[in-house]
Order: C-alpha cells, then sequence, then structure tokens
C-alpha cells in the first residue's frame, strides 16, 4: 500500500498537479482577461458589502474567514521555512507567481460552486465541486469520487496532521502532554463543529482576522526595525529566483530547486484549484446576489494566504540572524527567527500563532467534509458519525507520528484536485458568461444580479428558485 500511495504521489504532485495547477491558473487568467489584476478592487467591493444575509446562508465575510482558517495553517509557518531551505529564496518568488495566477482559478471554482448550489435537506446552502461536477457536467459518479476523497484528506486526515502540529508546539513551548494536548483540543473542536456550519462561521469571523492580523503586526514591526534592509532582501529573492544571486539573508538555492519548492509550497498554502473552498463559498449568501460575487471574494483568499501571510513569515526569517540548514527547518526554523527578533517571547508567540492557525484549519476543514457527505447522501446520522470521526483523529494525531497517513491524504487531495481542474475546464465557458454578465453591469453602474431566465444556455443544473 505504501509503495502505491507513493507512486500515486509521484504522479500526482511530480507532474499532474504542478504544470496541471500552474497551467489552468494561467489559463483563466487569459481567458478572464486578468480579472484577478483589473479588479482587484472588486474583491474588497464584495467583502464589505457582506452585512446581508438570509437563514439558509451565512455572510460573503463569514464564507472568507472559514477559507482562511483552512488555508492558513502550519504551512504558512512551517511550509514556508521549508520551501526556503530547500529552494532558497527564490522559492518565495515562486510562490508569489503561483498565487497571482491561482487567484483566477480560485474564483472560477468558487464562482461555479455558488451558480450550482442547492438547498439542503435542512435548508442551508450546500454546493462545491461535488455539486457542479453533477449538476454542470452530468457526472455523479466522478462527483462522489471526489466527495470521498475530499472526506478522507480534509475531514479525517489533515486534521490529524493539524493536532500533531499544535501537540508538539504547545509541548514544545509550554511542557504540556502532547496527549492533553490532542483531548483538549478535540473538546474545543466539539463544541464547535456540534453547532454545525454557522457556528464555524461564527468562530471564524471572530478568530482568524485576529489570528491573521496579530501575525501580520509581528511582520510589520519586523520590517520597521530592519527597514533599511528590506529592499535588498526583496531584490534578493527576485533574482535568486532566476539564478542571478545565489545567497539571501543566508540562504542558498538553485533555480530549479526554487521554482519547484516554491510552486508546490504555494499550491499547498493557498489551495487554489484543489476544490476545497468552494465548499463553503457556496454556503454564502452573496452581496451583490451574483455567482462571480464570491468568486471575488475567494480569489483575495488567495491573495491574503501567500502575498500577505507567507510572505510575512519568508521576510521575518530572512532578516533574522540564523542560518537555515537541514537540522534547522521547519517550524523550528520560524522559531528561532522569531526569537532573534523578539527574545524568548517570539518561540512562545509561535507556539501560540501554531495554536490559532492548526486549530482554525480543523475547523475549517470539516466543514468541507460535512458539505461533502451531504452530497453523497448522508442525514444527520451521517453527519454525527464524520463529527465523532473528525475529533478521533484530532486525538490520534496529537500522539503520533503522521507521516504515512498524511501521504495518504496527499494522495487523496491530489486525486480530487485533478477532478477538479478537469472540471472547471470544462465548464470554463459558463464561468466566462457568468463573470461577463457581473462585469457588464458593473460598467453599467447597475448593482449585478443573476437571473438565470436570461441564461438559457446555462440553466439545466442550476437551481432555478435561488437565482430566479
Amino acid at each position: 500500500m505504501t509503495a502505491i500511495i507513493d507512486f500515486l504521489n509521484t504522479i500526482f504532485w511530480g507532474y499532474v498537479l504542478i504544470y496541471g495547477l500552474l497551467a489552468v491558473g494561467i489559463y483563466f487568467t487569459a481567458r478572464l482577461g486578468l480579472l484577478q489584476f483589473r479588479h482587484f478592487a472588486e474583491m474588497w467591493r464584495c467583502v464589505r458589502g457582506s452585512g446581508v444575509t438570509d437563514r439558509d446562508g451565512i455572510t460573503p465575510f463569514q464564507a472568507l474567514s472559514v477559507s482562511l482558517a483552512s488555508r492558513v495553517g502550519t504551512g504558512n509557518i512551517a511550509g514556508v521555512a521549508v520551501a526556503l531551505v530547500l529552494g532558497g529564496p527564490g522559492a518565495i518568488f515562486w510562490m508569489w507567481m503561483v498565487a497571482l495566477v491561482g487567484m483566477a482559478t480560485a474564483y472560477a471554482e468558487s464562482t461555479l460552486a455558488q451558480l450550482y448550489k442547492i438547498h439542503g435537506p435542512d435548508g442551508m446552502y450546500r454546493g462545491g465541486p461535488a455539486y457542479y461536477i453533477s449538476r454542470g457536467l452530468g457526472l455523479r459518479w466522478l462527483a462522489g469520487l471526489f466527495a470521498v476523497a475530499l472526506i478522507i484528506a480534509f475531514g479525517l486526515v489533515f486534521n490529524a496532521v493539524q493536532a500533531n502540529s499544535i501537540a508538539q508546539a504547545v509541548e514544545g513551548a509550554f511542557g504540556i502532554n502532547a496527549g492533553l494536548v490532542g483531548l483538549a483540543v478535540a473538546a474545543l473542536s466539539g463544541v464547535i463543529i456540534f453547532g454545525g456550519i454557522p457556528q464555524i462561521a461564527r468562530t471564524a469571523q471572530l478568530v482568524v482576522p485576529v489570528m491573521a492580523g496579530l501575525y501580520l503586526l509581528a511582520a510589520v514591526v519586523v520590517l520597521a526595525l530592519n527597514i533599511t534592509e528590506v529592499p535588498g532582501i526583496l531584490l534578493g529573492i527576485i533574482r535568486s529566483a532566476f539564478g542571478l544571486q545565489e545567497a539571501v539573508g543566508g540562504v542558498t538555492g538553485g533555480v530549479m530547486a526554487a521554482m519547484l519548492n516554491g510552486i508546490k509550497r504555494g499550491l499547498f498554502s493557498n489551495e487554489a484549484g484543489m476544490g476545497s473552498a468552494p465548499n463553503i463559498a457556496a454556503v454564502a449568501v452573496p452581496n451583490p446576489h451574483h455567482p462571480s460575487s464570491q468568486g471575488f471574494v475567494q480569489a483575495l483568499g488567495v491573495f491574503i494566504d501567500t502575498i500577505l501571510v507567507c510572505t510575512a513569515t519568508a521576510l521575518m526569517i530572512l532578516l533574522a540572524d540564523v542560518i537555515p540548514s537541514a537540522d534547522l527547518t521547519g517550524v523550528n526554523l520560524t522559531q528561532a527567527a522569531l526569537s532573534d527578533h523578539f527574545g524568548g517571547f517570539g518561540h512562545i508567540f509561535v507556539a501560540v500563532a501554531i495554536f490559532f492557525f492548526a486549530f482554525t484549519s480543523i475547523i475549517g476543514n470539516y466543514s468541507y467534509a460535512e458539505n461533502a457527505l451531504v452530497f453523497l447522501g448522508a442525514g444527520k446520522p451521517g453527519i454525527m458519525v464524520l463529527r465523532l470521526a473528525a475529533l478521533g483523529m484530532v486525538v490520534w494525531g496529537s500522539l503520533q507520528a503522521v507521516s504515512t497517513v498524511f501521504n495518504f491524504a496527499d494522495a487523496s487531495m491530489g486525486l480530487m484536485a485533478t477532478i477538479n481542474l478537469i472540471a472547471i475546464v470544462a465548464l470554463s465557458g459558463t464561468v466566462a458568461k457568468v463573470t461577463a454578465d457581473y462585469l457588464s453591469q458593473r460598467r453599467a453602474g447597475i448593482e449585478p444580479q443573476f437571473h438565470i431566465n436570461r441564461h438559457p444556455r446555462i440553466a439545466p443544473g442550476v437551481n432555478r428558485d435561488i437565482w430566479k
């Protein structure tokens, strides 16, 4: 089984996804007319106008918060450090590039999730890749395969990985037993996820902005204290990406290593094209009431995750007086960098940041899995089993080395991402039509509204009651 999983991961992550996700991002960037650059302000406008909702959904700001809860995890702290060690400073440049084109992919998949959403058995909006694969392409069997892969990766295994990161960080910083940490995280997670997606959304809305804000504030302080070195570090990142400068901040790396590691870590962090964030994007009541509105909001999530949070981690490491190595990498490297900037407080700050980043990832990941499980026809008993299984994985993950099972989750995520990429490219014509409808109304000075009766060619599969 291990050999099979390793082979699948080699195929998915060595060939299909590295090039496929990048190619699809470039494709949507071109087809949508550089939408993420030309209409960047629209992303903020769609988030600001998010105070109106109804009992069947959550606000766009809550949907953004939940997606950021999942996106902004240990990868933003440990993953960036690993990318620097393996790929050098140039890896950060390629993380930026993959995020900028990935914003178009995130826009496309979340727009489709909104368009094909339905009312679930409990009345709440449900949607995501499984729904647009089934209702938009008519391939229910493929949608079911996607849903199963998502539940395995995001509902179960990744929660064990996040819990392991929390337990190790808290035990290292405060000396608390990892098992006790796991039980505490499971109990806290249970209080939230047993309240369903509305409770998850309310929690994310409160925690995520504070969590990300404090982390970015720490980076701003570091930049201010080292402002004279910042231009040289930024220029060095760009030059290193093309092999024009070997060392930046004590870190070295070749061009190919920089490109591969930057792309891999960038894709893993922002999840653009993976088919994860659309599951919560579909639950939002968009404002303006148009599928494209939530597409803009989720594109902004990619920008915040990679361009802001990942860059913050990279700069704090590169501006510190630490030398990355095989022994000093991952979380340890980030902790060493923050300790260099802030003394002993830096070590504790990273542990606290990991706790909140990983904890919110657990509840965000669960919300995706619940949507996929509802698609498969599960009722309240099935959802209860998923919740208990997710909490069990949190406890298990806090106690066990999770490398083998993490490889299995990588394969599951590789499968779901491959299916999702094929689906959104197949439905790219629909994305283009919906986007043109939104932008034409905005150019005319009209608050965009989507009416399915005006689009007979894309009507099959779309819930007419939602978009009448």
